[in-house]
This record gives structure tokens, C-alpha cells and sequence, in this order.
């Protein structure tokens, strides 16, 4: 194995827990929000924004910048934005 190989192995493997964690932090997250989150304002005409919403766009925004880190890389490291893509 190369250590350009290895390395990329390694990366791989990190990028799979942190997404395992997120994951399971997201999950934790709507499970202690739904529980609480009961219908208080039914009559009133204010927009709030849901908890889960929040949460989704946090999770969604940290993907992103783990996208952005992962093709920084790909191209540092291959000179290519996808490596094996034309």
C-alpha cells in the first residue's frame, strides 16, 4: 500500500466516524425537542422557527464544509476536483 493510499484510507475512516457522530448528535438532538416541543401557540400569528429546522440546517451546513475540506484535498493531493473524472 502507497502512502498516498494509506493516507486516504485514514481520511476515510475519520470522515465516517465524524458523519456517525453527527448523525447520532442529530438524532439525540429532535428526540429531546419532539418530547418537549408541545403546541403552545396555536392562536397566535407568529412565525418561530422549529427546533428540528435548526438542527437540520446546523447538520446540513456542517456536511457542507466537510464537502469543501474533502475536495480542497482532492485536489491538493491528485490535481483533480473528482480524482478519475475526466
Amino acid at each position: 500500500m502507497s502512502p498516498l493510499s494509506g493516507f486516504l484510507a485514514v481520511i476515510v475512516f475519520f470522515t465516517a466516524i465524524l458523519v456517525a457522530y453527527l448523525t447520532k448528535q442529530f438524532q439525540n438532538e429532535n428526540l429531546n425537542n419532539s418530547s418537549s416541543n408541545q403546541m403552545k401557540n396555536t392562536n397566535k400569528k407568529v412565525k418561530t422557527i422549529e427546533k428540528e429546522k435548526v438542527v437540520a440546517e446546523t447538520l446540513n451546513g456542517r456536511f457542507a464544509m466537510l464537502g469543501l475540506i474533502a475536495a480542497v484535498g482532492a485536489y491538493l493531493t491528485t490535481g483533480q476536483i473528482i480524482p478519475g473524472f475526466v
